[in-house]
């Protein structure tokens, strides 16, 4: 039975495969280059032979035409190949980007757990930049391959014992630098991990700059990044090394074997076996061999890295998905949402009815029980038990799509986008959103009167340029500005002051009117626009009633909301 070939290898394949056109072209023009660099010394050997040595005048004159023609054809034939296989080369790493995109952003998830942003952002990079070099790496293989070829053939013709010296060690030569090539292929899988470890912490550490400071936290994170650079840094080096001791080797035995072809070449010459000009062809052909050998250096370096390049990316794109896709649809959206029975991390059987167009609101004692309800409303997870139901058909037999536009689960931490501030609020919103109303409603608008072009200021990458309270705002208006017919919303105000809390609860009950909302939250402004609230104490609903109520008679209520 054959064995299933590694994940990096198939990764490979497609790659290459993908610009097999481009690669083919590169290495017929290749081989048309080291087929004109390998006629060259023949060329000047014959130019001496009938000048030099015949004394013909016209001879020398018709073969350095040639050797003009060739150097013509050899030039433009290099400049063609070398376009050709970069063209493969960032056309394959463009393509793979798109891949991994398109993988991480994937409905079903899974591709970003357990990563971080910017080691996500490394391997999109920095791996498939040297996966795509792999192109460039086969175009010059073929026509070193070309070169050795046409030397050892034309070598043949002038001496056997010269030709089977060429044919016989040159495969040797490739094999031992095969060999040499593994070590490299190890250290650079892990000089790549760390150092997309050590991207991903420093991505981290600029989201959270102002937190930092705030906490006085600065000595802390430099301390921690400092190691974690150190340990790529060790990565880096030892791979580097290992480049560099196998070009050494590498370089190394190719001029031994060179000296070898030389010494042959000249005994065969000095007893007769050779003409003059066949000798400084020989020898110049000779040279001409360390190009195309130190090529295949370059090669086993080039795959090597692309190796291993390719097996982090095929880690990324061969991730699990974290839930399956559905294939229901729902014939009408009414915004009822029903919780059975649900058990998922430290929830178990929460059971929660809410009816369409009402406002309920959840209050939990532990954040991370809000953390685990949240994962499963948006689908981010299936619960271990129980389901959750929209309209009476449970959220897996949706297609995910038609999901999250019907169900939309804004997030505490959610980001904005580079743009300006009106279109971050209209990513998400159709024709005829309500826009103008969902600015009003969320104190965007005070917002928008601060800033010097008012909503149409850009704003920078996650929103840095603007503050939490302002962040959370413009984050709240752009979840109201796609009109949902059901909305979850998590924490939307915890950055903005009591004042502003309290008119972005009037906004939010008065522009959801009539649509179902989920408000998870421990806020009393928010709370007391809701119709019920909901408890959630040590995984479990432990009370239902209205805000006035629970704050009065429900002891755990009280702390949660109020403390």
């Amino acid at each position: 039975m054959r064995k299933a070939d590694p994940p990096g290898r198939d990764v490979l394949r497609r790659a290459v495969g993908g610009q097999r056109r481009d690669v083919a072209v590169g290495g017929v023009l290749g081989m048309g280059h080291q087929t004109g660099e390998a006629l060259v010394p023949v060329l000047i050997g014959l130019a001496i032979e009938r000048g030099v040595v015949d004394g013909d005048a016209g001879g020398l004159v018709m073969w350095l035409v040639v050797l003009a023609v060739v150097y013509v054809g050899l030039s433009y034939s290099f400049r063609f190949a070398a376009r050709a296989g970069e063209r493969a080369s960032v056309t394959a790493a463009h393509h793979l980007r798109i891949q991994l995109v398109d993988r991480v952003l994937a409905p079903e998830g899974g591709a970003a757990e357990r990563r971080l942003p910017g080691e996500l952002a490394n391997t999109a990079t920095e791996d498939a930049k040297r996966v795509g070099a792999v192109s460039m790496a086969l175009v010059v293989a073929i026509s070193a391959s070309t070169g050795l070829a046409v030397g050892a053939v034309v070598l043949l013709r002038m001496s056997v014992p010269l030709g089977l010296l060429v044919l016989l060690g040159t495969p040797l030569l490739l094999w031992l630098g095969h060999l040499l090539s593994k070590p490299l292929e190890r250290r650079s899988e892990t000089e790549q991990e760390r150092a997309a470890r050590a991207s991903g912490v420093a991505a981290d550490l600029v989201a959270g700059l102002r937190v930092l400071k705030g906490i006085g936290a600065e000595q802390a994170a430099v301390a921690r990044y400092r190691r974690i650079s150190q340990d790529s840094l060790t990565a880096t080096l030892r791979a580097a090394r290992a480049e560099a001791w196998q070009n050494g080797v590498v370089t190394m035995l190719t001029g031994a074997f060179l000296t070898l072809v030389a010494l042959v070449g000249g005994r065969l010459a000095a007893r007769g076996d050779i003409s003059l000009g066949e000798l400084v062809s020989a020898l110049a052909l000779a040279l001409f061999l360390i190009g195309p050998l130190s090529e295949f250096s370059w090669v086993n370096a080039e795959l090597a890295q692309g190796r291993a390049s390719a097996a982090r990316i095929a880690e990324v794109l061969g991730a699990e998905h974290a839930v399956a896709q559905g294939a229901g649809a729902l014939d009408r959206v009414e915004g009822g949402l029903r919780l059975r029975g649900l058990s998922y991390g430290p929830l178990h059987d929460v059971n929660l009815d809410v009816s369409p167009g009402e406002t309920v609101g959840i209050v939990t004692v532990d954040p991370a029980d809000a953390s685990a309800l949240l994962h499963c409303l948006a689908r981010h997870a299936d619960p271990d038990e129980g389901a959750v139901e929209l309209d009476g058909t449970a959220l897996t037999e949706l297609g995910l799509a038609e999901l999250r536009a019907t169900l939309l689960i804004a997030e505490h931490d959610a980001d904005l986008f580079e743009g300006t501030l009106l279109e971050n609020v209209r990513a998400a919103a159709g024709p005829e959103a309500p826009v103008e109303a969902a600015i009003t409603a969320s104190g965007t608008d005070e917002v928008v009167g601060t800033l010097p072009d008012g909503a149409d200021t850009e704003v920078t990458a996650r929103g840095r340029s603007l503050s939490g309270g302002q962040r959370q705002r413009v984050a709240l208006a752009r979840a109201l500005a796609a009109d949902a017919p059901v909305l979850v919303l998590h924490e939307p105000a915890t950055a903005v002051d009591a004042v502003t809390e309290v008119r972005m609860a009037a906004g939010l009950k008065e522009l959801r009117h009539g649509r179902t909302t989920v408000l998870v939250t421990n806020s009393p402004a928010l709370l007391a626009v809701t119709d019920r609230v909901v408890l959630l104490d040590r995984g479990s609903v432990v009370a239902a009633d209205a805000h006035e109520r629970l704050v009065h008679q429900h002891v755990a209520y009280r702390t949660a909301v109020l403390a």
